[in-house]
């Protein structure tokens, strides 16, 4: 993240992936289909009607960076961990995994007692999350940070547990466009996290109004069929997630990708012979983008862009290959792909 983007306030986002069977006492809003597309569903809260940013959007968990993320008292916690992500970046792996918790009531956390595993290990494995924590305990906890998110280094102490950052893998880094969504302008970095099971979820009834676990490609079905809006970045991402449909492959792809970086993109919304577009780095007409020739595509034929066809209706034009070793997204046939 870049502190000099005076725009944008610093945000933080959690993709959370969860292979199809729920653990003990979880509620889903939906049933799975009998002939499911992958193993894993995604999860989606929707938004508030009255919220000022997206209201009704389906999105991932997610939230602005409070000053506590940054607080020295998870330095002291984590400094004794090699193997922890440098101190900024486990600020926003925190806010990511606050805002998970204070919106849909998932914790993800290692017990203290656990804390020598999680230091010595270097296997690559599906998380799990924990489930032995009172009920009770976690609405009083969830209710006390989200009236104050200072309360979540509070809670940690108390019930012994480590915030489990290392379950979270860098995805991507989006930049909300001007004069879009209400005026306000974030700076999201995504993270991808992968369960064994669907563990308790409950929406807060405040920010967020219904939550689902859903396989990536009905939640884009869903969206067609416009049965509910998401926003253009959890559209591209959706449409990466279906190249990978076991949740064994997303985390051992997410894992050993992370620590290549992701590039940060501000979608540029303009016009082309009368239809709406959003173009994306590496795109021809990209304004001041550096055109790399290991894309595969000559600068005056590379696309990277959303089709705007209406609030329901976006299509994927992609034909470059994307830095950092990442996912292209799937395309449904009617988009154009050269590749």
């Amino acid at each position: 993240m870049n502190h000099s983007l005076k725009h944008w306030k610093e945000a933080a986002t959690l993709i959370v992936a969860a292979e199809q069977r729920l653990c003990a006492g979880a509620v889903t809003s939906r049933t799975p289909p009998p002939h499911a597309t992958s193993n894993y569903n995604i999860l989606l809260l929707k938004r508030s009607g009255r919220s000022s940013f997206m209201p009704n959007a389906y999105v991932f968990p997610g939230g602005l960076v409070d000053p506590t993320d940054f607080s020295s008292e998870w330095l002291d916690i984590f400094k004794k961990f090699s193997n922890s992500p440098n101190f900024g970046e486990v600020a926003f792996r925190i806010c990511a995994l606050r805002e998970t918790f204070e919106e849909s009531g998932v914790l993800l956390v290692v017990p203290k007692n656990e804390e020598e595993r999680v230091f010595r290990s270097t296997e690559v494995t599906v998380n799990e999350s924990i489930t032995d924590i009172c009920p009770d305990e976690l609405t009083k906890w969830r209710s006390l940070v989200n009236q104050n998110p200072s309360n979540f280094i509070r809670m940690c102490r108390e019930l012994e547990v480590l915030p489990n950052i290392w379950a979270l893998h860098e995805w991507s880094n989006w930049l909300t466009p001007e004069g879009r969504y209400g005026g306000r302008r974030f700076d999201t970095a995504f993270f991808i996290c992968c369960l064994k099971e669907i563990p308790h979820t409950l929406q807060d009834q405040k920010e967020i109004e219904l939550f689902q676990w859903s396989p990536a490609s009905e939640v884009l079905q869903s969206y067609k069929a416009e049965e509910f809006w998401i926003a253009p970045p959890q559209f591209y991402e959706l449409s990466r997630l279906c190249r990978l449909p076991s949740l064994d492959a997303l985390h051992t792809f997410a894992s050993e990708r992370a620590v290549e970086g992701c590039e940060r993109w501000l979608p540029f919304a303009t016009v082309e012979n009368g239809q709406p577009v959003s173009l994306l780095p590496g795109d021809k007409h990209y304004p001041g983008d550096v055109f790399e020739s290991s894309s595969g595509h000559d600068r005056d034929s590379a696309l990277h862009r959303f089709v705007i066809e209406g609030s329901y209706d976006i299509r994927l034009q992609i034909n470059i290959t994307p830095k950092y070793k990442h996912l292209l997204p799937v395309l449904p046939p009617s988009s154009k792909s050269l590749l």
